[in-house]
């Protein structure tokens, strides 16, 4: 972070006040009273500071130093806090002047997965697939909008009136969405959608339930026979997690291509290029498309090429790829199920080629894809593979699909959890040859395999 911007974060951290009962105090003080006393020590600490030596010190440096000194200036005022509140105190403090105020506690939170913003005094975050309403609030609608430009700026973005929508990339890898008002009637509305700095294994999804061994092991044969993958499901669904898993299973050595809007995945091959969309800049120009960088991967010599979401006029660019020797190639898009992903990629290349025909459409994604996976997010906030489907081929102007295994749902218990069984449908997929070939073999036992949940 440059200097500059960080005597420009310290002078923006004004404390405000907040409005009655905003506080996190907890114990023998009033929320009202812990707010006063962090504004008047946010002030006298903003009063003393030389913000010259400010921008000449690293950042880490910069937060002990005030930590150290908040700490004493605490001690010496001999607030009626206990040891926990003034610990609160000084950070809070801490997190306004040099991080994101109240977002700080929630970003720190492993199990937090998502954090939603619906205007300054309601946020809500997601828990093990579980929605929950915090206590975290903001000042006013002028604090929650200081954080979005915070976040924004520090990736070289920025949103107003003239922008009211902004889709970008959080220094630690998660995304983040604001929009603001006028479009925003009751306040500014964000959503974080983040991604944990440990990567989800195989066996994690194994231990989760989202998938058994026997599936699994299917999954890591087709991806290791460079078999065309699409993962289908709904927003929340886990796509991009089942994505890190299955391009874990490419073999270390060829060259990885991944392609999206905000990077998200995280590969851990050594050889990786990754490449991202860039919106408009405030004149209109500047734009960099999915499908434009689609184009432009094919010219690097790639050995497998992942589309981190499929949503507009790239799906033919993409098809026509697979189809023309970038086998092993994967991608999610949204869909409800199997064939409703079809249906999809059919109005999709319908956008990016709209003077080919249904028919042509259909056959030339029949021939690209090999497999669609179906993912979806259950009531119970458990996420599973719904449906692993093999594309087969064309009956007249059908796209022709057989079922591998699916998940069906028998029922809930108790608890709310979701009952159910995997199981294979006994359909020998035509894919087995080629799994074969590169020295993978299939049992007879696993089309015949069933697992209760």
């Amino acid at each position: 972070m440059g200097g500059s911007r960080l005597i420009d974060r310290v002078r923006g951290a004004q404390g405000r006040g907040g409005r009655p009962g905003a506080g996190r105090g907890s114990g023998g003080t009033s929320s009202a009273e812990f707010e006063r006393h962090k504004h008047d020590l946010h002030n006298e600490l903003l009063e003393s500071m030389d913000f010259e030596q400010v921008g000449n010190t690293p950042r880490e440096e910069l937060a002990q130093r005030l930590r150290v000194t908040l700490t004493e200036r605490v001690e010496a005022r001999n607030l009626p806090l206990n040891r926990l509140e003034r610990e609160r105190l000084v950070e809070e403090i801490l997190d306004n002047i040099l991080g994101l105020g109240p977002l700080e506690p929630l970003l720190r939170d492993p199990e937090v997965s998502d954090i939603m913003i619906n205007g300054p005094y309601t946020v809500f975050v997601e828990r093990k697939g579980k929605l929950s309403k915090t206590n975290v609030v903001f000042n006013d609608q002028n604090h929650l909008m200081q954080i979005i430009d915070r976040i924004v700026s520090a990736v070289g973005r920025r949103v107003d009136e003239t922008t009211p929508m902004v889709d970008a990339r959080m220094q630690d890898g998660s995304r983040f969405n604001a929009i603001i008002p006028p479009l925003a009637l009751d306040g500014a509305c964000v959503s974080i959608r983040r991604f944990g700095t440990v990567p989800i294994t195989s066996e994690d999804l194994v231990a989760f339930g989202s998938v058994p061994r026997p599936m699994l092991e299917l999954l890591r044969g087709a991806v290791r026979s460079k078999l065309n993958i699409i993962i289908s499901g709904g927003t929340g669904s886990g796509k991009t997690t089942l994505l890190n898993v299955l391009s874990s299973f490419i073999p270390e050595g060829e060259r990885i291509i991944t392609i999206e809007d905000s990077a998200e995945l995280q590969l851990q091959q050594s050889h990786v290029v990754r490449l991202e969309t860039r919106p408009p800049n405030i004149e209109g120009r500047g734009e960099v498309t999915q499908r434009e960088l689609v184009k432009n991967c094919l010219r690097m010599r790639p050995d497998r090429i992942i589309l981190g979401e499929i949503r507009g006029g790239e799906a033919i660019d993409m098809l026509q790829a697979m189809n023309t020797g970038h086998d092993g190639s994967l991608a999610t898009v949204h869909a409800n199920s199997a064939r409703d992903a079809l249906a999809r990629f059919e109005t999709m290349v319908g956008i990016g080629m709209p003077n080919m025909g249904d028919k042509a459409i259909r056959e030339t994604t029949a021939r690209a894809l090999d497999l669609i996976i179906q993912q979806s997010r259950l009531p119970d906030g458990s996420r599973r593979i719904m449906s692993i489907t093999e594309v087969t081929g064309m009956e007249g102007s059908i796209i022709t699909t057989q079922d591998i295994f699916v998940f069906e749902q028998t029922g809930v218990d108790g608890q709310g959890k979701v009952r159910g069984r995997f199981r294979a449908t006994g359909v020998r997929p035509k894919f087995t040859d080629r799994l074969a070939s590169n020295g993978i073999r299939l049992s007879n036992e696993l089309f015949r395999f069933v697992k209760e949940v």
